[in-house]
C-alpha cells in the first residue's frame, strides 16, 4: 500500500506539503494541489483517516453531508436520516457541505476521525480524491439524492423523469406553448438528469424548446431570481417559468411579484421541489414533489445493511407532480 511519502515522490513535492493538501490548508497553490491529487490516484493512496475508518470497532454512529441545509429538501431528509438512525440504536451527526467540494471533505475528514459506522452523502459537483478513496477502499458509503460519475457507491435517489413529462403534458393540456425552465448546475447529477427530461418531454409532446428559454441557476434563490427577470425581459417572455428547485421558485416568484406581475395571469409558475407552505401561497404552487423522508429511510437501511454485511442496493423513488393553481388550472390560457 502507498505512503504519504511515495505521493510525495511521485508529485516532486515534500510530505509536509502532502499532508496540507490532505487538510485543504488555502497556502496549497491550485497547480500543486492537482498534482498531488493525481499522484494519490495513480498510487491508489489511501489516506490514513480513510484506513483508520475501516479497522475501527463500531460506535454506533453515521455521519450525515447535506448539501446546503437552508435548503428545506434537505432538512427533510436529514430529519427522516435522524429518526430513522434513532429507532435502530444510531446516533447520527451532520455536516453542511454548503456545495462546496472543501467543506464536504472537511467534514468528511472529520467524521471519518470520530470514527462514524458509514457516512451518507449527498454528494457535491466534484469528484474528490477523499470520497473516491472511500468508495475504492469498499468503505461504508450511500450517496443520497446525487450520484458521482465513476464513483460506484449505492446510491438512494429520487427519479423526476415521469413527473417532469406528467407536468409538461399538463401544461400542454393547459394551453401552454412558451415553457421556460431554470435548471440546476450541469455539473450535479440532479441538474443534468432534470434538463434533460425537460427538454426529452417538451420533444415528446411536440413543443419548441427555445434556446433562450433554458437558463443554468445553481439550485438557490438568487439564481431564481435573476434569472426570472432575464426570461421575464426577453421580447416574447414565456407563458411559464418552471424552476428546478424549491429555493428558485421562490426567487422566481419573488421577481414576478416584485414586477407586480399576476400568477397565472401575466406568467404561469411551476417547481421542481414541493415544500410545505406552497399550498399556502396565493395561487397554491404547482410542484413536482419528492420522496424526501422516504430517501432518508431507505438511505439509513441501504447504510445498514452494508453495515451488517447484506447486499446493498441503489434505490430509485418516483417523484410526482402535485396540481394545484399557479399554472392556470380552470382557465383557458391559449
Amino acid at each position: 500500500m502507498a505512503r504519504i511519502k511515495d505521493v510525495a515522490a511521485h508529485a516532486g513535492v515534500s510530505v509536509a506539503t502532502v499532508s496540507r493538501v490532505l487538510n485543504d490548508n488555502p497556502s496549497v497553490t491550485e497547480e500543486t494541489r492537482t498534482r498531488v491529487y493525481a499522484a494519490m490516484r495513480e498510487l491508489s493512496y489511501v489516506p490514513n483517516a480513510v484506513a483508520r475508518s475501516l479497522r475501527t470497532e463500531a460506535t454506533k454512529t453515521l455521519g450525515l453531508i447535506i448539501g446546503d441545509i437552508a435548503n428545506p429538501f434537505f432538512a427533510e431528509l436529514a430529519r427522516a436520516v435522524e429518526d430513522t438512525a434513532r429507532a435502530a440504536g444510531y446516533t447520527v451527526i451532520i455536516g453542511n457541505a454548503d456545495e462546496r467540494a472543501e467543506e464536504q471533505d472537511h467534514y468528511v475528514r472529520t467524521l471519518l476521525e470520530q470514527r462514524v459506522d458509514g457516512l451518507l452523502i449527498c454528494p457535491t459537483a466534484e469528484v474528490t480524491p477523499l470520497v473516491e478513496e472511500i468508495a475504492r477502499a469498499g468503505g461504508p458509503l450511500v450517496f443520497l439524492d446525487r450520484t458521482l460519475p465513476g464513483v460506484h457507491v449505492p446510491s438512494v435517489r429520487a427519479d423526476g423523469t415521469d413527473a417532469i413529462r406528467a407536468l409538461v403534458a399538463h401544461l400542454r393540456q393547459l394551453g401552454h406553448r412558451r415553457i421556460a425552465f431554470i435548471s440546476g448546475p450541469a455539473r450535479l447529477s440532479t441538474g443534468r438528469e432534470r434538463t434533460g427530461a425537460f427538454l426529452a418531454a417538451m420533444a415528446e409532446h411536440g413543443l419548441e424548446v427555445h434556446p433562450e428559454y433554458v437558463q443554468a441557476g445553481d439550485f438557490r434563490s438568487g439564481s431564481g431570481r435573476a434569472l426570472t427577470a432575464r426570461l421575464l425581459d426577453l421580447p416574447e417572455p414565456p407563458q411559464v417559468i418552471f424552476a428546478g428547485d424549491n429555493l428558485m421558485t421562490l426567487g422566481a416568484l419573488d421577481e414576478i411579484r416584485a414586477r407586480g406581475l399576476r400568477i397565472p395571469g401575466d406568467v404561469a409558475l411551476a417547481s421542481f421541489d414541493d415544500v410545505p407552505w406552497f399550498p399556502h401561497v396565493d395561487p397554491a404552487i404547482t410542484a413536482i414533489s419528492q420522496p424526501a423522508a422516504e430517501l432518508g429511510k431507505r438511505g439509513v437501511r441501504v447504510i445498514l445493511d452494508r453495515l451488517g454485511g447484506r447486499p446493498a442496493e441503489s434505490v430509485s423513488l418516483p417523484a410526482v407532480l402535485v396540481v394545484r393553481q399557479s399554472c392556470g388550472e380552470g382557465r383557458d390560457v391559449s
